[in-house]
């Protein structure tokens, strides 16, 4: 008996999903443009909820292996690795779906269509969903964002899981205003930040879905949006596959936004410019809008094809996907979280270091770990996460360490992670005492201070009412910076250990301690990993994906989304630590910088590199290329990254590694939205950092640079 066209890999997904669609009646069409779509028995459809969440491991579906908070991974520099680790994401995901489906559990986050990741560009620290990103730059972004992409989709024919790039666009805070907000903006600041990582995940990537966003643009809500749904993402960059709307994003539409009336309308606003799918229950109301001559079945009928077309490229409608034998045994295995290991490790980044770390613990009699994240497994998980077999916490991490030593471990709680009050007595410096105590009789006090998830995060999950999840300054909450000077002036060694997913202004502690560690939320095996560096196994390699400013003042309205004084490639002040910058335990110079000085307008650039490591600890570094244009009065205002590469040295070795710079690097974006080459000369920098003089103090390595003329 010949198969069903659907049934028959011999066509084309596309065809497939046609010829599947063709036999639904407009009933059961409208019902698969919901999330949690029903079966439809008659055609072996089975029931099929497309919300689920991969953000930096499997989500909110049961056991996982947990990497660090996606902010963190973007630290590692290191997009080959990312690609590594989105590949274990999507091989765990396929492994779960195959042991829910043979029980029939076909529930929210159990699924192959992941809504991850998020590629917003994190353009104000005060964003408490920044740490979801991979930072406030569109290039840094871009490659991390494909590389994730890839990671989750693989590179067979059918798709391992279905990645989804959101939320689309221009999208980043304040969380309070979200269902409401009308965020601006001009063509130049939309082409030249908000766009470049979507563009690149459709384009490169072929990423699934995108995602649109709570909030309007420019007066368009971004899931019923002309400008970015029609114009830019289906006509212009050719984006063929489903798009879905933030969740309850388009009952928004008439409920804040007031741009429609009714459920209705907005169902039918969403659908004209192709929101496919709708996280949420308005499209509840499809059949009511068709009634009334708002959506045509046609206009129903392409949005189905669409989403069935994901669910067979998924492998959903075959017997025999390749992927469907990934065995259960796979989810949290060793192997796997060796590589979580390996990616904290790799992300931490060291901001301070006059010379204590990495530490000799043989030498240590007694340590003072203190802090409200020294024992906080908040603090491993950030948001979106799923459930780890085992956490490491930081004083866990140091208990391994000595375990078999005679140091003595001191631990003292030291105030809460944010003021607390009993029975209307302030308990905000009730444990400080205690904390001064241990630190007095240690050789090396380790302060774990910063921020959790409950103080930074989306609206609804994070505690901060007062917020709804940002923060509204980049200071350590009071009763931390009071533990802080308290610690502090015991004047011990110390090392920081700040935990964050986000930008903090510690001058203070920049001042005063010795070493600082940003560990961000390093996922489930994070106190391991942190000791790993401080005690010397690992040096210390990750960079930051964000500026760390001096003060909440100098930046500007939190809803202003000119990107003039914002990020590193716009501010004029310096920073407190600036974006790309981080220590290792050694020196690594950029030796020599050979390219051509003349190339073709439309061409790359290749630049080979020699770098020596100088110092006495086997390193990784990160290789950094920047480019200012000299020319266009359209230019960026600082030079921007352009280029980056991860080099493992040993000490005294030496290396020739190969940068790419691609064409677009030399275009600039004018007012009206336009990309072209607008100059012929150019400044090219390589170094380990950003080649502005802050960065250049800080890691007292030079960057050399190379000018390069286009004919």
């Amino acid at each position: 008996m010949e198969k069903e066209k659907y049934l028959d890999k011999r066509y084309t997904a596309k065809e497939r999903a046609k010829d599947l669609v063709s036999k639904m009646d407009i009933f059961e069409k409208a019902s698969q443009l919901k999330y949690n779509a029903p079966a439809i028995k008659r055609l072996g459809i089975p029931a099929y909820n497309y919300w689920n969440e991969a953000l930096h491991g499997v989500a909110r579906a049961g056991t996982a292996t947990m990497f660090p908070q996606a902010i963190g991974l973007s630290a590692m520099f290191d997009d080959e690795f990312l690609k590594e680790i989105g590949d274990i994401v999507s091989t765990e995901a396929r492994a779960k779906y195959n042991e829910f489906t043979k029980k029939e559990d076909r529930d929210i986050y159990k699924g192959l269509t992941m809504w991850s990741p998020n590629i917003n560009i994190f353009r104000d620290p005060r964003w408490g969903r920044g740490q979801e990103t991979y930072g406030e730059d569109p290039y840094l972004t871009s490659r991390m964002g494909v590389a994730y992409v890839k990671g989750l989709q693989g590179d067979k024919e059918v798709l391992k899981t279905a990645a989804c790039a959101k939320h689309f666009a221009v999208h980043s805070g304040p969380e309070a205003l979200r269902h409401e907000f009308n965020a601006e903006v001009n063509k130049k600041d939309l082409y030249e930040t908000y766009l470049p990582a979507f563009e690149a995940c459709v384009k490169e990537a072929k990423v699934e879905s995108v995602m649109g966003a709570y909030n309007r643009t420019n007066g368009e809500p971004c899931c019923g949006s002309k400008m970015l749904m029609e114009d830019i993402l289906r006509n212009d960059w050719k984006f063929d596959g489903h798009y879905v709307s933030d969740c309850w994003a388009i009952a928004d539409f008439h409920e804040y936004h007031k741009i429609t009336k009714t459920a209705p309308e907005s169902a039918a606003l969403a659908l004209k410019y192709g929101c496919d799918m709708n996280c949420g229950v308005t499209y509840l109301h499809l059949l009511q809008a068709l009634e009334d001559g708002l959506v045509t079945e046609e206009q129903i009928t392409k949005s189905v094809e669409r989403v069935m077309e994901t669910r067979i490229k998924l492998g959903m409608f075959d017997d025999d996907c390749e992927y469907d034998n990934i065995p259960f045994e796979v989810v949290d295995c060793k192997e796997h979280n060796e590589k979580s290991l390996k990616a904290v490790e790799k992300s931490c980044v060291l901001l301070k270091n006059d010379g204590i770390l990495p530490l000799d613990k043989t030498k240590l009699k007694s340590i003072a770990v203190i802090g409200p994240n020294a024992d906080s497994k908040a603090i491993l998980k950030g948001n979106y996460s799923g459930t780890a077999s085992k956490y490491t916490t930081i004083l866990d991490g140091f208990h391994k360490e000595f375990e078999n030593e005679k140091t003595r471990i001191y631990y003292a709680e030291g105030s809460h992670i944010i003021k607390d009050r009993v029975e209307g007595l302030s308990m905000e410096n009730d444990r400080i005492s205690e904390a001064v105590s241990v630190a007095e009789r240690a050789d090396v006090v380790f302060l774990c201070v910063g921020l959790d998830p409950t103080i930074e995060g989306e609206q609804g999950d994070a505690s901060n009412t007062e917020a709804a999840g940002d923060k509204v300054t980049l200071d350590l909450p009071k009763c931390q910076e009071a533990l802080v000077e308290a610690v502090l002036k015991v004047n011990k060694p110390t090392v920081v250990l700040l935990s964050s997913g986000s930008a903090l202004s510690v001058n203070y502690i920049d001042k005063h301690a010795n070493a600082v560690l940003e560990t961000w939320y390093p996922g489930s095996h994070g106190g391991e990993g942190i000791c790993n560096i401080l005690f010397g196994r690992v040096s210390p390699s990750g960079k930051l994906p964000i500026t760390f400013y001096k003060s909440v003042e100098e930046l500007p309205e939190f809803t202003d989304y000119s990107m003039k004084n914002r990020t590193y490639r716009y501010m004029e002040n310096e920073a407190l630590y600036p974006f790309g910058y981080g220590l290792t335990y050694s020196k690594v110079e950029v030796k020599e910088v050979e390219c051509k000085t003349q190339i073709n307008k439309g061409e790359d650039l290749e630049i080979e590199v020699v770098v020596k490591n100088e110092g006495n600890y086997e390193v990784d570094e990160v290789i950094q290329c920047y480019i200012k244009d000299e020319k266009s009065k359209y230019a960026v205002l600082n030079p921007a990254l352009c280029a980056f590469k991860r080099v493992s040295l040993k000490p005294n070795e030496e290396k020739s590694i190969k940068l790419e710079v691609k064409e677009l690097a030399f275009t600039a974006v004018l007012e009206d939205g336009t990309i072209k080459i607008d100059s012929d000369l150019f400044t090219i920098f390589v170094g380990t950092s950003q080649p502005d003089k802050r960065s250049l103090e800080l890691t007292n390595c030079k960057s050399i640079k190379k000018e390069i003329t286009l004919i």
